[in-house]
């Protein structure tokens, strides 16, 4: 199964991906229908969860309903149990880059928010952008959503400073991205054009950077208050384990 799900990533493009998910969920759901793990997200239970990885396969960590990864997962708990994302009586103003499909018709539905979704290729983009060179007004948006999104960006400088300008003061944005903490400086190297060598070196053949733990300092340099917060920390151990969470994923919680 690992080489199956290696080989689809690899070669199919994600705008496809993303389509012929819909139809294949279901089914996949409902073969692995279980109760060793559970989505936080629509709090269906699983015998198992697929494997998910470009590069090194990770086992359980694809959920067959919503198709939420690790990050996913944090990210819906975090914002669920810390923030008022789902109970504010005053509505919104969202706006979310290369939206997720396990979140994106749920944040549609939420009557307290304004749900703006872009990107440049997504299928689920309500307006086709380049993060460097956003439409959108200075300080128009209450929440940012930008996750696994920066390591794509070749000025990744520029799109953190767009992030910034859209944002409204005192506003916050969640900028999660693939990161190695055991290094102390982001890694890049623009004369590795070959995709195996990028998805090698990089962990995803279209990622142009590693991420270290300097990335909280850029964003600061940006402007934005940065909360580094580990809140795997915060869940018992087997909750983690039941939800298929990275323990110590940081979470960049970012404020202007």
């Amino acid at each position: 199964m690992k080489k199956i799900f290696k080989f689809i990533l690899n070669t199919i493009p994600r705008p496809i991906l993303i389509r012929l998910s819909i139809v294949v969920r279901p089914i996949i759901a409902f073969v692995l229908k279980g109760n060793r793990f559970t989505d936080p997200i629509d709090g269906k239970s699983f015998k198992m969860f697929l494997p998910y990885g470009y590069g090194t396969q990770r086992n359980n960590v694809l959920s067959p309903s919503t198709l939420s990864l690790e990050r996913h997962r944090l990210l819906w708990l975090y914002l669920q149990n810390e923030t008022n994302f789902f109970t504010s009586e005053t509505k919104l103003e969202v706006l979310h880059f290369a939206p997720e499909q396990e979140f994106y018709k749920r944040f549609k539905k939420q009557a307290n928010i304004n749900y703006t979704t872009t990107d440049l290729l997504s299928p689920l983009a309500d307006v086709k952008a380049d993060i460097c060179n956003l439409p959108f007004e200075d300080n128009a948006y209450d929440i940012v959503l930008c996750n696994h999104v920066l390591e794509h960006i070749p000025d990744d400088t520029k799109a953190m400073q767009e992030l910034y300008r859209v944002m409204k003061p005192g506003g916050m944005g969640i900028f999660q991205i693939p990161q190695d903490l055991s290094r102390a400086t982001t890694f890049s190297d623009d004369s590795i054009t070959n995709q195996k060598e990028r998805a090698k070196i990089f962990g995803q053949y279209d990622h142009v950077r590693i991420y270290g733990r300097d990335y909280f300092d850029k964003l600061r340099s940006i402007g934005f208050q940065v909360n580094e917060v580990d809140y795997t920390n915060t869940i018992s151990a087997e909750l983690v384990e039941k939800y298929c969470l990275a323990k110590g994923e940081i979470i960049p919680v970012c404020f202007k």
